[in-house]
């Protein structure tokens, strides 16, 4: 009798373990299962082709994700835009080839199939101004984003320095009237 107690308390005590280390295992799985998942296959090599266009560019604006850093450029009618988006060891200006610095480890230039200004007269549609910070684009205190400078805008392309922490993988999304540029914070 006292063998069968035994038996049956020490079935008891490990099953209560075994619920325990059940309960533990699911709890760890709904923790990583909450997790962000980051996006992958992003790669550090030049993206896009021509970047002419005639809509002009509207605004700029940047975000922030658990992944990574955003840049979105707004070309209301501009449909699909042209892009050119590549890595540069300094930031030269488009036409007059001057230098522009950009802080960060790394530099991006970006260029958009979008004018800074109304082709037709001529007059400033983003106001722009070569070598200061994007207008209303406050990036401190971003994972991966360290400081933005207007380059130039220059027979229907804007050209813009994304400044960022190191050589990171990006990817460049085209949407209706926009494109986005996002900078992942890790390899």
């Amino acid at each position: 009798m006292r063998r069968t107690a035994a038996a049956a308390a020490a079935l008891v005590l490990a099953g209560t373990g075994l619920g325990m280390v059940t309960a533990a295992a699911g709890t760890a799985t709904a923790a990583t299962t909450g997790a962000t998942a980051c996006p992958t296959g992003w790669g550090s090599g030049d993206k896009g082709g021509a970047a002419a266009g005639a809509v002009p560019l509207k605004t700029v604006r940047a975000g922030r994700h658990d992944c990574f850093d955003r840049l979105v450029f707004d070309v209301p009618g501009g449909g699909t835009l042209g892009y050119s988006v590549r890595y540069v060891d300094r930031l030269y200006q488009l036409a007059s080839g001057d230098y522009i610095p950009v802080g960060g480890g790394a530099v991006l230039d970006v260029r958009v199939g979008a004018p800074a200004y109304d082709p037709a007269s001529g007059t400033a549609a983003y106001p722009g101004r070569a070598g200061q910070p994007l207008p209303g684009v406050d990036v401190s205190g971003y994972g991966t984003f360290r400081d933005t400078r207007f380059s130039a805008s220059f027979e229907g392309e804007t050209q813009i320095g994304l400044g960022v922490r190191a050589r990171l993988p990006f990817r460049v999304i085209q949407l209706p009237d926009q494109l986005v540029v996002d900078v992942a914070h890790t390899w």
